[in-house]
This record gives structure tokens, sequence and C-alpha cells, in this order.
């Protein structure tokens, strides 16, 4: 079956930026369960030893979400059959790393240490789903794939957060 021709570079510029928007709205939304409980419950959680200072998470969180827009705008490029399940694949991850930060930071102050446990099983699912969209773009764009390496490298490292704190709280 023959590609469709790729769109012209306005309609790419469009689409770049809206994979932007959606990815760092994304962020913003997760951030406001997190800016209402950073300085409550959390402050004074018991942390991981390896945690991080506040800054890195902010810092690294705005470098993935962007690197996960472009990798969606490069597989958005191709035009071929199969990113429509990739770009599919992409939609459950964003919506389950959407998920964890209410998870975690919000729900915590309703049910306690239930919220954590609930969170680090979002988070393994966000593992799951962020390996499946690997897989699903890595053989339609080398680079759309090599992109998210460093987002599933991240939420591995924040699911040890995730679960330190789930057995220490």
């Amino acid at each position: 079956m023959p590609e469709r021709p790729m769109p012209g570079t306005g309609r790419q510029i469009a689409a770049l930026l809206a994979f932007l928007a959606l990815s760092h709205a994304v962020s913003f939304l997760g951030s406001l369960a997190i800016i209402a409980n950073a300085h409550g419950w959390y402050a004074a959680a018991n942390k991981a030893p390896w945690t991080p200072p506040d800054w890195v998470f902010g810092t690294v969180w705005t470098v993935l979400y962007t690197a996960m827009a472009v990798a969606a705008w490069l597989i958005w490029r191709q035009r071929s059959a199969p990113r429509r399940g990739a770009l599919s694949a992409y939609g459950l991850q964003l919506a389950l790393n959407l998920a964890w930060a209410p998870a975690f930071f919000g729900m915590y102050p309703m049910l306690g240490t239930a919220a954590l446990w609930l969170a680090f099983f979002v988070i393994t699912a966000l593992f799951l789903g962020v390996g499946l969209t690997v897989l699903r773009f890595g053989p339609i764009n080398t680079t759309a794939g090599l992109l998210l390496l460093p987002y599933i490298s991240w939420i591995i490292f924040s699911a040890s957060l995730n679960l330190y704190a789930a057995t220490t709280n």
C-alpha cells in the first residue's frame, strides 16, 4: 500500500504545536494536584533517600513532555497505516500519566496509604503503556521510539519513589 504524502509545512508546524500543547496541558493539569499538596502532607512524608530536590522534577518533566510531543508528531508525520495504533498507545499512556499525580498527591489526604498503592498501580500501568508506545513507535520511526526511552527510565525511577512512599507512609 503506498504511503500518503506528508502534509504541507504549515500543517506540520500546526500539528507539532498541537502535540506540544496537549503534552504540556497534561503536565499542567497533573501539576495542580502536586502544587496543592507538595507543601502539605507530602512535605512531611517519608521519602526515599534517593529522592532528588523538588526543582529536578519540574525540569525533567518539562523535557520529557516535550520529547513525548515531538515523538508523537514524528509518528503523525509518517502518515502510514500503523500510526493509528501507535498514536492510540500514545494517548493511553498520556491518560495514565495524567492519572498518576491526582492519585498520588491528591487522594492521599482522603485515602492515606491506599492512595499511594493506587498510584503505584497507575504508574505500573503507565510503565506498560509507555513500553507499548515505544514498541509501536520504534518500527514506524526509530527517533520517535528513542525519544521515549528517557521517559520510560524516569517512570521506573518514579515508580521506585512511589513504592518507597507506599511502604513507609
